[in-house]
Formats: C-alpha cells, structure tokens, sequence
C-alpha cells in the first residue's frame, strides 16, 4: 500500500506545471524566441518532468520539449512567423487559402499540423505533403 501511494504521488509531482523564471529555459528555447520573435519577451514560463512552456508578450504561447526544442508555436493574435514555415507548406497554404494567417504549427509524428485563422486544419508529412484536412 505504501508503495502504492509513493508512486502515485510521484506522479502527481512529475505532472504538475511549475513556473519558473523565464531565464530557466532552457538555451535552445531562449535562443528559439531571439531568432523567431526578436522583438518580443517571455513574460510566463513553466516547466512540467517532459517540457517547458513560454508565453510572449504579443500572445504567443510555445512548447518546448525537455531540451528546448520548439513543437508547438500558437499565436492566436497573429500569424506564426513565416521563417518556421516549412517552405512546402508555406506554399500549399499560400495556393489553396491565400491571405489566410497560420496561427498554430505543431510538430507531430507524422510530420506538422498546422491551424489557420479561418479554423482549418491542416496535416502533412514531413517531406511537406498533404495527408488530412479538418473544418
């Protein structure tokens, strides 16, 4: 019984999201927000047993998994910087739904999600083709 409780409390401990200064994430997702919002700040950040999290101060809000590598970017305020766009999917977005902002990209293990401001979403691989569309 005893052990029972120690694990479950355990993983109460690991799941819990815990704020931490933005300057605790880790170099890679410090040096992800220089390069892709140089004109923003970290005004929140968290960090759970897996991965960290940071909220911008024009709204974005990025994931990171434990070592500080982006897998999610939502800016539900504007459109995701058009650089993290792979340049396949920048262009099937561009062809098929112009002036249509990305407002979220997500890493997936079939390659990227993307969400648009029109609330599409979007599948591909990672060589960049469609494979799934929701409306």
């Amino acid at each position: 019984m005893a052990l029972v409780c120690l694990f479950t409390q355990s993983v109460m401990v690991m799941a819990d999201d815990k704020p931490i200064p933005p300057q605790q994430l880790p170099a890679a997702a410090q040096q992800f927000v220089k390069t892709y919002f140089p004109k923003n700040r970290v005004v929140y950040a968290e960090k759970d047993w897996k991965s960290y999290e940071a909220t911008l101060d024009n709204g974005a809000k990025i994931d990171f998994d434990k070592k500080g590598n982006w897998d999610k970017v939502e800016y539900k305020m504007g459109a995701v910087p058009a650089k993290l766009i792979p340049a396949n999917i920048a262009t099937y977005v561009q062809s098929n739904f112009p002036n249509t902002a990305i407002i979220k990209i997500d890493k997936e293990r079939y390659g990227y999600e993307i969400e648009l401001a029109n609330d599409i979403d979007l599948k591909f691989n990672h060589a960049g083709a469609i494979i799934g569309y929701d409306d």
